[in-house]
């Protein structure tokens, strides 16, 4: 499991799991307080509840959020970070700080690219480049 690079690795699963974009969100909305879904689904915007569900199923298979029901009528139902999810919250922390942080210079460099590759504009892709 130290090969994440290999197609075999087990861990490369897992990393799939985290790394996908509504996997980042779900973990680092837990990150702050414990939520019920529909909290989970006001605070990140443009999630459907399909892929909401979804990614907390695995979420909690992956053993990184807990679902706690309590029973209630209809029941109440809490999701919150377990000790193996707190710890991956500090990674994503920086990954997410650096991406808010870094914004504005991507945006800038995806319209530079846009607009020298733009046939269009007479950018690469005009002048026979490929990609």
């Amino acid at each position: 499991m130290d090969d994440v690079f290999r197609r075999d690795c087990p861990a490369r699963v897992v990393l799939d799991h985290v790394t996908r974009r509504w996997g980042i969100l779900v973990l680092t909305a837990l990150d702050s307080s414990d939520l019920r879904f529909y909290e989970l689904r006001d605070r990140i915007e443009g999630v459907s509840e399909k892929m909401l569900s979804q990614t907390l199923r695995t979420l909690v298979r992956d053993g990184l959020v807990l679902r706690t029901v309590e029973p209630t009528v209809p029941p109440s139902v809490t999701y919150a970070l377990t000790p193996l999810g707190r710890g991956i919250t500090v990674p994503l922390r920086g990954l997410t700080g650096w991406i808010r942080e870094h914004a504005a210079e991507i945006i800038t460099a995806q319209h530079t690219f846009d607009a020298a590759t733009d046939p269009a504009a007479g950018g690469f892709a005009a002048r026979g480049g490929g990609t």
